[in-house]
């Protein structure tokens, strides 16, 4: 049986428990869990045919280890710099070495180490799969009667620690203090006081859009487009739109996408203002040449970055996941056809393969929560937008054996 659907039916029967996947782990407990002889184990074999993807997002990981400022994050879960280092290596070599789909399965088998995310309940339990993307928005560079939301530049009184943490607001007396909320900056009008718009968008939750997502592509009325992405955000918590219009009732649990969220918030664009304020966080930008960089400042790579919790996971690292995403060409199966209208009818891929932790988000905090990055453009909005799947991801590291 395929290993993804073994860890769903292991979810299903673990129903009568409700997963919390916002359930921080046991202070003192382990975010990976070593796989002992006997576990069942993700079967790596289709990952063979995607080196050509896997390969250059590998090489953005080993790019990061080898700058001096990646040793700060290590040792983390027992796992050194050097080893985490040192499996990217070689698992670069199997990629380029071994001779076909099993060899591959059965040297990345013999090699590593194979942990699994202790997950919602310390135990394994499973990990919610989320998504995000770089959305394509329409915008100006100017101000008109229809572009008149902006993305803002990085404030120069943000202040933030050597490692990126962000501290506060820089005050007159040369003091920190915590840096004002979402609502508070709209309301004061601060930003536009130090004149630090960067583009105009149509409308205030396309761009709230681009401040969930951290990046967009902005498509100008001139045909051209202008690439933005993430400088810094002001450090308070984030609060899911999503999660506050299920809770007040505007939308069911089962039918939350960020297309239903438009439909919504066009019919009450006064209410889904209120809502976007309730947020606290806010983003910063800046315009970029190439593709978006995640928090460990490399490119972020559709369909192979991942974004975790960086408190609990190791920055850089190789990870397996093995979860279902929706597919729009897939059919939906009866029980959602029941429940669902027609344009929203759709079923669900299998997506297991490797990634890299390459990235982090403002609602992945906890060990059973993960961001899959989905790429660029509608395509990957549509699936981001639907992504909520429970599944299991896996890391690996060398062996002591192999590392010596």
């Amino acid at each position: 049986m395929k290993l993804h659907l073994a860890a769903a039916l292991a979810l299903v029967l673990a129903a009568c428990q409700t997963p919390d996947y916002g359930r921080p782990l046991p202070e003192g407990a382990p975010a990976l869990l070593k796989l002992g002889k006997g576990e069942q184990r993700p079967d790596f074999k289709s990952s063979w045919n995607d080196r050509d993807e896997l390969l250059p997002a590998l090489d953005l990981s080993i790019e990061w280890f080898a700058r001096p400022s990646s040793k700060q994050h290590f040792p983390i879960e027992g796992v050194s710099h050097e080893r985490a280092l040192q499996s990217l290596k070689h698992f670069r070599k199997l990629l380029t070495t071994c001779s076909d789909a099993r060899d591959f399965d059965a040297s990345v088998a013999l090699d590593f180490d194979i942990y699994k995310s202790a997950g919602w309940n310390a135990k394994g339990g499973g990990v919610l799969f989320t998504g995000y993307c770089t959305p394509i928005l329409q915008g100006s560079m100017t101000a008109d009667a229809d572009y008149q939301w902006p993305l803002y530049g990085l404030p120069d009184d943000l202040v933030k620690s050597k490692e990126g943490e962000i501290l506060g607001q820089r005050q007159k007396d040369g003091s920190v203090s915590p840096y004002p909320t979402r609502a508070a900056i709209e309301a004061s009008g601060m930003l536009k006081s130090k004149k630090l718009e960067l583009v105009y968008l149509r409308d205030p939750l396309d761009a709230f859009v681009a401040h969930v997502n951290g990046s967009a592509v902005i498509a100008l009325p001139d045909g051209t487009e202008r690439r933005f992405g993430y400088s810094g955000k002001n450090g308070r918590e984030y609060k899911s739109l999503g999660k506050m219009l299920v809770a007040d009732g505007h939308l069911k649990a089962s039918e939350v996408s960020l297309a239903k969220i438009r439909e919504w918030g066009a019919a009450h664009p006064d209410q889904l203002l209120d809502y976007i304020n309730k947020d606290d966080s806010f983003v910063f930008f800046l315009e970029i040449d190439g593709p978006p960089k995640g928090s460990l400042n490399v490119e972020v790579t559709g369909g192979r970055t991942l974004a975790t919790d960086k408190a609990l996971f190791p920055r850089g690292g190789i990870v397996f996941v093995d979860v279902d995403v929706p597919d729009r060409n897939s059919p939906a199966n009866w029980f959602k056809r029941l429940f669902s209208s027609e344009d929203e009818s759709y079923g669900s891929a299998v997506y297991d393969r490797f990634m890299f932790d390459q990235d982090t988000g403002g609602a992945i905090r906890t060990a059973g929560r993960a961001d899959i990055y989905m790429g660029i453009g509608p395509e990957a909005e549509w699936t981001a937008g639907r992504t909520k799947s429970p599944g299991q991801m896996y890391y690996l590291f060398l062996k002591d054996q192999v590392l010596q």
